[in-house]
Formats: structure tokens, C-alpha cells, sequence
């Protein structure tokens, strides 16, 4: 695990793969960590530079109590002008798939591929319970990234949609069939706005990646490669 400062606080990552590969980043789901990604990680570091990213309020990275989409964008940019990755793939899942929508809408030069695991821009419906103020039981992150996050949820920027046509990046959507609970319409009309987009179903419901890794690394690999 290596440690970076952002202007947040420290942020932690996993790097792996040769430095002259093309560089991937990895985003995780709310909740989880950059370990979240270990099922992939060694695969893919055969062809790729692998950099998987603590989130703020997550993993081993700062907790500074103030999240939202938007701040976890500007994060993302900061650690890569950081890392001196000026174009690379970017690969987000839930949470981290929402931020990695923003970040290909603002800066579109900057991503080569861009996959979305089971994620969709977030348009309110349903509306999500919103959680309680404080967790009912201990977790491994910061509990107000989910209060948050879910308000965010529930009244989304409607420039998240309206944007998606200025995203430039070959970009897939892998969604998780009748098993996710996430309406796999909004995935593939998400897809159908995106020039370029596509989109394709494992049915693994939500965690594609850690409950079918072969056939995600399948669907990942062959698009990267094109």
C-alpha cells in the first residue's frame, strides 16, 4: 500500500504492473476499498499499469467529513496530475463508477477507456431510505460518506445525464442482469447516449467483479485491447 498527500489529506492506493505499461485506475463501491479490487489486480497487471484508489473516507485514506461526487472527481484529478497520468483507463464500480462519470464528462481528453461496472448516473429513482445519523453497528469507513452520498442519491444533478454526450472515451457498461437491483434499462440508455458506449450484461447482480472475475476480465480485457 503507498500513501500520496492531496490536498484533502493522505490518500492511499495499491499500485502494481511495470511503470511503462498504460496506466489503469481503479475506483471501488461505497463502503469498500481499493482491496476490493484484488480479484482482478494480478490478472490484469500482466498488460497494465494497476492503480487502485482509497477513496476519501475509505481504506487507509483521510477521513475529512465533507464528501460528495463531485469532491471524489476533484480528488481523482489531483492524485492523477500527482502520478503524472496525463491519459488513462479508468474503470469505476458503484461509487466510484458515479465518479468516474463526472471525471470523463469534465476532463474527456483524459481518459483513454472508460468501464462502468452496473452503474448508471444516478436519477433518484427509487429514491434510497436515507441511513441513520450514526451506523448501527461498526464499519471500516467514514459512516457520513453514506448520509452523504445517499442524499446525493436521491436529488441528482440532472447535468450528470445531460453531459454523458461529451464523454469522447470508448466506454463499456457492464451491468449485472436480472440478479442487480439496479435498473439494467438506465445502464443500457445510459450506454446509448455516450458516443461510442456500449453496453453488456454478466448476470452476477451488483459486485460483477468479485463474483464472476473470469468473465468480467474477459469483457474488460478484449475492450481495453481495442
Amino acid at each position: 500500500m503507498k500513501k500520496i498527500d492531496l490536498d484533502a489529506g493522505s490518500f492511499a492506493f495499491i499500485e502494481s504492473g511495470s511503470a511503462s505499461d498504460p496506466p489503469i485506475v481503479l475506483l471501488h463501491a461505497m463502503g469498500r476499498s481499493s482491496a476490493d479490487w484484488h480479484p482482478i489486480i494480478e490478472r490484469l497487471t500482466t498488460d497494465y499499469r494497476v492503480i487502485a484508489l482509497d477513496m476519501r473516507g475509505h481504506g487507509d485514506s483521510c477521513r475529512p467529513g465533507d464528501y460528495s461526487f463531485e469532491l471524489m472527481r476533484d480528488d481523482l484529478l489531483e492524485f492523477a496530475n500527482k502520478l503524472g497520468l496525463e491519459q488513462f483507463h479508468l474503470m469505476g464500480h458503484s461509487l466510484g463508477a458515479t465518479t468516474s462519470i463526472l471525471f470523463a464528462e469534465r476532463w474527456p481528453n483524459r481518459i483513454d477507456h472508460l468501464v462502468l461496472e452496473d452503474t448508471p448516473p444516478p436519477s433518484g429513482n427509487p429514491s434510497a431510505p436515507m441511513p441513520p445519523a450514526e451506523p448501527p453497528e461498526p464499519v471500516s469507513f467514514d459512516w457520513p460518506v453514506i448520509t452523504q452520498i445517499v442524499a446525493q442519491l436521491n436529488d441528482p444533478d440532472p447535468a450528470w445525464w445531460d453531459d454523458l454526450g461529451r464523454i469522447t472515451a470508448p466506454t463499456l457498461i457492464i451491468g449485472g442482469g436480472d440478479e442487480s437491483f439496479l435498473d439494467q434499462a438506465e445502464l443500457a440508455e445510459a450506454a446509448s447516449r455516450i458516443p461510442g458506449g456500449r453496453f453488456t450484461t454478466i448476470e452476477a447482480g451488483h459486485h460483477i467483479h468479485s463474483t464472476r472475475p473470469d468473465e468480467f476480465l474477459s469483457a474488460v480485457v478484449g475492450f481495453l485491447a481495442e
